[in-house]
């Protein structure tokens, strides 16, 4: 071989290289833009997904089980009243203990899950509500009872955000409406509790608790349903939830988010506080001040509860058409009239109101979730921790507040004084417009 052609031929050993390496690297390139685009593909196909009614009936049941379990609490008040000698103090930190010890986890467990996803611990939480029940029906001291509730409440507080998580994930585009239906399963078991004093344990006594183990069953079953869709979900929505969770509070609004939901929550305990006021205590007042017993009393609460559920359920569409905190106004403004006039009216009257009071005064609950959710982007189980959970335990140290003072002063006297709980609701107004909260979502990184 001559020089020259050995000189011609490394030439072209080079130049066939430079393209091989070429030819490599763009294939790598392209091949790694595929994948970012079949991966904004598949996250763009992960937020226009189809609302999945299927999960959200089946969380909205799960969640009317959960709180039925709840409901047992204030629904065995009276018998635990006259089978144990307890004090209305005493029926009030049973309350506390159930809805504090609930309340004070939920943003906890919400903030953990936020950032590592445990779709299985949702019927491991039931498990603890299960155990919970299997106490209250074997119970025979006032600290057992205690012991029992607190596992009920640490069994709500791991399944209300995770839940609330679920009906998210599952809405598609239409979060009022899925928030409604998960809230309004809720509100259905809570509503269920004077019926359940009624019809079992008035005839059966504190051991009619054993019954709703098998609710407790049933909820676990479910769950794992729930639980295996999560955990497939987990394939696509990682890229989202990430996404959701860098969005960080812009500097120049953090103050005023940091208010606006002081505020919300401090608004959602002053309902929670009156709503408890009246499922715990109210059915005492219509016992010792008008003369009923205890099987009559019940449906009076039930016909309150009932019309809440009915609220929560139209509370969504009704702010998607009049803003959300349009909608947390008037719950509370125009229940207040009926609120103030309720202790004085004869019990003819009593009936018709409950049914207009709970229905006005509950069209917010959805709605205070939603637009929690707006003021802090990305943190779903934290909100939910925040609304459903630490507003709704302040409400308990209120049902501790109320226990005292109809202990201290009468039970009418408590009545009136929670009548003038829902004129806060002009604190409202010092909340941003839908619009504001929109652009400060807009804003946030």
């Amino acid at each position: 071989m001559h020089y020259g052609d050995y000189c011609l031929s490394s030439k072209l050993e080079i130049v066939v290289q430079k393209w091989y390496v070429k030819f490599v690297n763009t294939y790598k390139s392209l091949k790694k833009e595929g994948k970012q685009v079949a991966a904004l593909s598949q996250e763009s196909n992960v937020l226009k997904q189809p609302t999945i009614y299927k999960i959200l009936f089946a969380i909205g049941f799960v969640h009317l089980l959960n709180d039925t379990m709840q409901a047992v609490i204030p629904a065995i008040f009276p018998i635990l009243e006259k089978s144990m000698n307890l004090t209305f103090t005493q029926l009030g930190w049973i309350a506390f203990c159930l809805n504090m010890t609930s309340s004070i986890m939920q943003p906890v467990i919400g903030s953990f899950t936020d950032k590592r996803t445990s779709p299985y611990i949702l019927p491991i939480g039931m498990a603890s509500s299960f155990i919970g029940m299997l106490g209250i029906a074997f119970a025979n001291r006032f600290e057992y009872v205690l012991l029992s509730v607190i596992l009920i409440g640490l069994g709500s507080a791991v399944f209300h955000p995770e839940g609330s998580r679920v009906a998210y994930m599952a809405a598609g585009g239409r979060r009022g409406l899925a928030q409604s239906i998960y809230q309004v399963g809720g509100n259905a078991g809570q509503s269920l509790a004077p019926i359940m004093t009624a019809l079992i344990f008035v005839p059966l006594g504190q051991f009619g608790a054993i019954w709703f183990t098998t609710v407790a069953g049933l909820a676990i079953v479910v769950l794992l349903y729930i639980s295996n869709w999560y955990n497939q979900q987990m394939v696509y929505f990682p890229r989202v939830k990430k996404k959701a969770e860098k969005k960080e509070i812009h500097p120049k609004r953090k103050k005023q988010v940091m208010f606006a939901i002081t505020l919300l929550v401090f608004l959602v305990f002053v309902r929670s506080w009156y709503v408890a006021g009246i499922g715990n205590y109210y059915q005492f007042y219509l016992i010792h001040d008008y003369g009923l017993s205890i099987r009559s009393a019940q449906y009076f609460i039930f016909a309150f509860l009932a019309a809440g559920v009915l609220g929560t359920f139209m509370g969504g569409p009704l702010a998607d058409r009049f803003g959300k905190r349009n909608m947390i106004f008037w719950s509370m403004i125009g229940s207040a009239p009926l609120a103030l006039l309720l202790p004085y009216v004869h019990l003819i009257w009593v009936f018709p109101i409950f049914l207009v009071l709970g229905f006005i005064i509950m069209t917010s609950f959805s709605v205070t979730v939603v637009y929690a959710q707006e003021l802090l982007p990305g943190r779903i189980g934290m909100v939910s921790g925040l609304i459903v959970g630490l507003a709704f335990g302040m409400g308990a140290l209120g049902s501790v507040i109320l226990g005292n003072l109809a202990d201290a002063f009468s039970i009418k006297y408590t009545m009136i004084c929670i009548s003038f709980l829902p004129l806060l609701g002009l604190l409202t107004y010092l909340l941003p417009s839908d619009q504001k909260v929109k652009q400060w979502e807009k804003e946030s990184m």
